[in-house]
This record gives C-alpha cells, structure tokens and sequence, in this order.
C-alpha cells in the first residue's frame, strides 16, 4: 500500500512540475524597436527657428525622413508583445514628425499614438506571363523550329 502512495505522490509531483514549466513559457515576451525623443528634448526645439541641422543637434538623427528634399523628419517607436507560439502583436507606437518649410526651417511638431494609425491594406498586383501557361516540355519543343544554323558560324 505505501509503495503505491509513493508512486501517486510522485506522479503528481511531476505533473505538477511539468504544469509550472508549461505555464512559464508562455511568458509574454516584450520587444521595443526604434527612438522617439523625450518630451523634454522636444521643447527645446522652437518652431519657426530651428533648422535640420539644429533638430540633428538637439534630439538626434531621425528613424526616418520625407522621400522629397523638403519633406520631414519622423521619429518612431513601436512596442511588440509575443505570448507562446502566437504571432507577436504591437501594443504601443508613438510618432513624432517634424515637418519643415522650403527653406529647411521647423514649422510644425506632431505626435501620433497607435490610437491614431489607420490599416492601409496593401494590394499585390502581378504581371502575367505568357509563359506562365505552357509547360516546359512544350517551351523546349516550341524553340525547336527557331534554330538559325547560320547564327552558329559567326
């Protein structure tokens, strides 16, 4: 009779174990990627004065700029949270965009939450090929006829 005690109280002990080892892997696992300023840098910068070069100086070289000459400096962080094996979900984004006029001086500060983000949804568009709908073996045989032996004397 004690030896089959020993046996449940074993078993129960390694289901017990194997229980905590399960349930600590699903940890959430947190990943921070990118640099936004602190409040505190961004109030030095002063608009209608600072330049590209003065905004570099004062909060550092941005994550991201305008695709023209003109265009703004944008400076964005993004939180991600992974739980077990599901796919790793943002939970925290902050933009600040610093647009600038022609001359290259500030005109605006903006900053923008997750809150405030729209889902572009994206559209694959692909080129059809017309040798898409032939197989291989009809591709060999269809060049056959354009062989030009003259091409292989000079």
């Amino acid at each position: 009779m004690r030896t089959t005690h020993y046996i449940g109280a074993k078993a129960l002990r390694t289901a017990v174990f194997c229980a905590a080892i399960g349930l600590s892997a699903c940890a959430p696992a947190f990943k921070n990627h990118g640099y936004v300023p602190p409040s505190e840098d961004l109030e030095q910068i002063v608009v209608g004065s600072d330049t590209r070069s003065s905004v570099e100086e004062k909060i550092g070289v941005p994550s991201s700029a305008g695709v023209l000459n003109d265009g703004g400096y944008y400076y964005v962080r993004m939180r991600t949270r992974a739980l077990g094996p599901l796919a790793p979900r943002e939970i925290d984004r902050q933009v600040v965009a610093i647009s600038f006029s022609s001359a290259g001086v500030v005109q605006n500060i903006e900053t923008f939450g997750l809150e405030d983000g729209n889902v572009v949804p994206l559209q694959r568009r692909v080129t059809s090929s017309p040798v898409s709908d032939k197989s291989f073996i009809r591709q060999l045989l269809g060049n056959l006829g354009r062989f030009n032996p003259a091409a292989l004397q000079g």
